[in-house]
């Protein structure tokens, strides 16, 4: 697709990544739909691009709010790009998150996502050419311990990926799935950050994964999969899980002694 001709909606546009997307997509000359609860992140941008950036504040989690995000894009002319890129995480030990942790991960990351794109998939039906991305990661292909419950929703949101593909292979809309690894953004906690540098894990910035993300959908591609060794990794897992559940194994009791000291309390 070519990004000047890209009408996008995009949540979790105040994030990390999101924010980076916001800012390269419109560089490129796309008009750009933005969705936050926080539009003092985004001033700045839609100061300097005020005639491709808009923004709308919605929970994504009520009916009320994506009602107001699909209201939104219907009164611009509809959209012809969907990034789906809100979500949450944290790091804890299953044993060390309540019932309403789970419940919030899920209710966002998972179930306001499909829910948002079955609302918007008339509009992007009516497009020449339509896209749904959905911004996943590493973990939505192998699961991590300290990651359990943002493990599963993103090999939901994988899975969705996938069958969406398919189910709208005889349409004029794709589907693009992206796996980014580790990314230095506010939604992984301090603690989170010194467990990577301690296993020496890679690291991206919001703008690599944004760059990366839009040259995907330039090419047309419907899987993008970030950094090395992860994407290797990724296809270990997938043939040898094993392998990787010794290597996993190794790392555990630094995992969870980078838990207890973000969570004050032993898990056992």
């Amino acid at each position: 697709m070519r990004l000047d001709d890209c009408r996008v909606l995009l949540t979790g546009a105040s994030g990390g990544i999101g924010l980076a997307l916001v800012e390269q997509l419109c560089a490129r000359g796309a008009h750009v739909l933005a969705v936050s609860r926080h539009p003092e992140t985004l001033a700045e941008l839609r100061q300097r691009f005020s005639h491709q950036l808009s923004w709308v504040g919605a929970d994504l989690r009520s009916a009320t709010g994506r009602q107001r995000v699909l209201d939104t894009a219907r009164g611009m002319g509809g959209v012809n790009v969907l990034m789906n890129a809100a979500g949450v995480n944290a790091f804890a030990m299953l044993e060390q998150v309540d019932d309403g942790q789970i419940e919030d991960m899920l209710a966002l990351n998972v179930t306001a996502t499909l829910q948002l794109t079955r609302a918007l998939l008339p509009l992007l039906r009516q497009q020449r050419h339509g896209l749904v991305v959905n911004v996943g990661s590493t973990y939505g292909s192998i699961g991590y311990p300290g990651y359990a419950v943002y493990c599963a929703s993103k090999f939901a949101l994988r899975g969705f990926s996938e069958a969406l593909r398919r189910e709208l292979a005889d349409t004029s809309v794709n589907v693009l799935y992206v796996a980014p690894r580790a990314t230095r953004t506010s939604m992984n906690s301090q603690t989170a950050m010194a467990l990577n540098a301690e296993l020496k894990v890679g690291v991206d910035e919001p703008e690599q994964v944004a760059g990366a993300v839009i040259a995907a959908i330039e090419k047309d591609l419907s899987e993008l999969y970030l950094g090395w060794p992860e994407k290797f990794f990724v296809r270990l897992n997938s043939m040898l899980p094993g392998l990787v559940d010794r290597a996993l194994h190794k790392q555990l009791p630094i995992i969870r002694r980078f838990s207890k000291l973000h969570h004050g309390k032993d898990p056992s």
